[in-house]
């Protein structure tokens, strides 16, 4: 048979290729087809989170502004708020109260302990809004070089049967640089989704981190304008 005709008669789907490839290949190739559909995983859920995360800002920023006396806000939320919003609300708020004696004075120091209040509520917040992105961080800059070792290892297996078998066909060549070149391409489809979505949702990260600073600012002024009053 010729060999250009020997070639063409090879299965060059994906699941040949995985088939055809060396143990150590394979294992490279599962590894970044998992840390792909786990990348999306978390990129799916971010985008959903972050959503979520700017309506319940959106309504709670509604609530708190409609001229309801902050305390009724307060004791509405409840003990268990459900945004994060209103958790770095109900943080300066408990602080508020406790700055307050029994007798109804004020106990000094109370501007500061309400913004550290929020503040740490502000980072508990921020930790769980980025929880995840580090993997994405991690899967774009080690998948290209982890689907290149498996291209590396695929060539040298090639080149081993091609040696063995004193034979430089087409046939013999292009099965074994196929399986070999399908690492690296694994690694870009894991890599370029991962860095394209972890840019874009830190950014988006930062400015919902950077809204929920503004209005602890916001409410941290009004309460200690309010102390000063009592003051």
């Amino acid at each position: 048979m010729d060999p250009i005709q020997a070639a063409q008669a090879l299965d060059f789907s994906l699941v040949a290729l995985f088939a055809r490839a060396s143990l150590t290949v394979k294992i490279v190739m599962i590894l970044l087809v998992i840390a792909s559909f786990w990348g999306w995983a978390i990129i799916v859920q971010k985008i959903l989170t972050f959503a979520a995360a700017r309506r319940e800002a959106a309504r709670f920023d509604g609530s708190f502004w409609s001229g309801e006396p902050l305390d009724d806000l307060y004791d509405r939320l409840g003990d268990r708020p459900s945004g994060a919003s209103e958790r770095i609300f109900a943080a300066g708020m408990t602080e508020w109260r406790r700055s307050h004696r029994d007798d109804g004075g004020l106990i000094p120091g109370g501007t500061q302990r309400i913004d550290r209040a929020m503040n740490v509520a502000i980072q508990r917040e921020e930790t769980r809004l980025f929880r995840g992105l580090s993997f994405l961080a991690t899967v774009g800059s080690t998948a290209p070089f982890i689907g290149l070792f498996g291209t590396v290892w695929g060539i040298k297996t090639a080149f081993e049967g091609i040696a063995m078998s004193q034979n430089t066909s087409l046939a013999v060549v292009a099965p074994g640089i196929a399986e070999a070149l399908l690492a690296t391409a694994l690694g870009l489809l894991a890599a370029i989704p991962a860095v394209v979505f972890y840019n874009k949702l830190s950014g988006d990260a930062e400015r919902v981190v950077g809204n929920w600073e503004a209005f602890a600012d916001e409410f941290s002024t009004l309460l200690s304008r309010q102390l000063d009053g009592e003051a």
